[in-house]
């Protein structure tokens, strides 16, 4: 009866009668689910940084660069590799200058002034690698584990091996600060996963999603019509004796109804002191500082309310994403401009609030961007090595990890790839990356497909 009553109001009351607001409701794919050892965090946020950032201007310091500059790179590095564009022009220095910052000696360029002062919270990991230089091929790597299209999405690998703390919000959500990324929506979708674990976008502002708030005159009226799409879908769910997908969508709608109330006051920032909002960069004079600064405040309030999974995109005018085949200067100024202060202070504002030790941070683009020009003042995509930084649950502020070379051109030391950042973040939340599997076309999948290493030197 509770699971055929499940889209009802049944579903609020069980809710409600559970101290935790945990899901009474049998067989619910978001009911949270033991780990597999203790966690050391509850929560992800993802900082997608879309395009590929450069990592040879933003915190892997090369000196050579500057020595070998305006030389041909065939001379200076060697043998290169072929290039997305095939327009290679001379060894570029760094357009930024670098210092060491914190105890930890991280070096930082200028372009991150407020990042530089929370240095010793960051884990830097600066020998990651892809088999993909290609946008969208890359982004479904990042974000499944594949470089094909329909796998799931790691939120919803999180999701599936975790549930969440809050059944009235999805456990994976994306805020959307303006881009969607190369391969679409496909990087945030469930995959053979049933649809519950689906990334849910959301937009920075007052009205996050379309359609939460009713259209109809009354909550009967509405109640009424959710009534009728149950049973409709509970007959044809009957006809064929049980189907995920449908189950998947019955609950969904259920959810839906919940965000009616829980929604708006997520972005209701009425409750938020001056001071906070300044510390996000929400008085900044960039728009994009301040729609980014948004994105890192809510994200902040969703971690407070249980959910497992949030991801963050990157707000659009700043050049082409992070991906700057020319005009280097001009468009990582301005991505850096968006995010620099608003990231600085949702580390700090997490610490505060003693959040930071039980939400794990991960800065992460797809690749990264060659040592030489692309023409006379761009960088082209480099997936040979690259930088991705973490912080806070379980990670160790202050190390870094692996080494590229003089040139920053390709990882030589401890030697990473994304299923190794993958493992790591479900190791961190007290997931067995070779454990959570799931049946589909005949065998266990799963996130790390057959590989991932965790990377041990940056834990706690």
């Amino acid at each position: 009866m509770l699971r055929w009553c499940a889209n009802g109001f049944g579903a609020v009351a069980l809710s409600a009668l559970n101290a935790e607001g945990r899901s009474s409701i049998p067989n619910n794919p978001l009911a949270p689910k033991p780990t597999h050892f203790p966690p050391k965090a509850k929560s992800v946020i993802f900082l997608y940084m879309d395009g590929a950032p450069s990592q040879v201007d933003t915190f892997d310091y090369k000196p050579a660069l500057a020595k070998y500059h305006g030389q041909d790179p065939t001379k200076a590095i060697g043998k290169l590799e072929p290039t997305q564009f095939d327009k290679v022009g001379k060894v570029l220095q760094s357009q930024w200058e670098f210092k060491q910052h914190g105890e930890c000696g991280h070096w930082i360029s200028s372009l991150f002034p407020h990042l530089s002062g929370v240095a010793d919270d960051l884990a830097m990991i600066k020998s990651m690698t892809s088999p993909f230089s290609e946008h969208t091929s890359a982004n479904y790597f990042l974000h499944t584990g594949s470089g094909f299209q329909g796998r799931p999405s790691m939120g919803a690998w999180f999701g599936y091996g975790l549930g969440t703390e809050n059944q009235n919000l999805p456990g994976f959500i994306v805020l959307n600060g303006g881009l969607i990324p190369p391969g679409g929506l496909d990087c945030f979708g469930s995959g053979f996963l049933p649809a519950s674990y689906q990334g849910s976008v959301f937009l920075p502002n007052s009205n996050p999603i379309a359609n939460v708030k009713r259209v109809e005159p009354n909550d009967a009226l509405q109640r009424s019509k959710l009534d009728l799409i149950r049973g409709l879908d509970e007959s044809t769910l009957a006809d064929l004796q049980g189907d995920p997908q449908l189950e998947a969508a019955i609950r969904n709608y259920e959810t839906a109804y919940l965000m009616q109330s829980s929604v708006p006051e997520l972005t209701d920032f009425r409750g938020e002191t001056e001071t906070t909002k300044k510390l996000y960069g929400m008085d900044s004079s960039f728009k994009n500082t301040v729609t980014f600064g948004k994105q890192c405040l809510i994200a902040r309030r969703l971690v407070e309310r249980g959910v497992r999974f949030i991801e963050l995109t990157c707000p659009g005018g700043n050049g082409d994403r992070w991906d700057q085949h020319k005009d280097l200067v001009d468009g990582h100024n301005k991505n850096c401009k968006t995010i620099d202060q608003p990231i600085a202070g949702l580390i700090k504002d997490l610490k505060a609030r003693g959040m930071l030790d039980e939400t794990l941070i991960v800065w992460a683009g797809e690749f990264g961007r060659t040592p030489f020009a692309q023409g006379s003042n761009g960088r082209d995509h480099n997936p040979y090595g690259f930088t991705v930084w973490m912080a806070g649950g379980g990670v160790k502020g202050g190390t870094s990890v692996g080494r590229t070379d003089d040139f920053g051109y390709k990882a030589i030391e401890d030697k990473w790839d994304l299923h190794d950042m993958h493992a790591t973040m479900l190791h961190l939340l007290g997931v067995e990356h070779t454990k959570s599997t799931f049946r589909f076309s005949g065998r266990d999948m799963r996130l790390t497909d057959v590989h991932g290493h965790i990377i041990k030197q940056i834990l706690a």
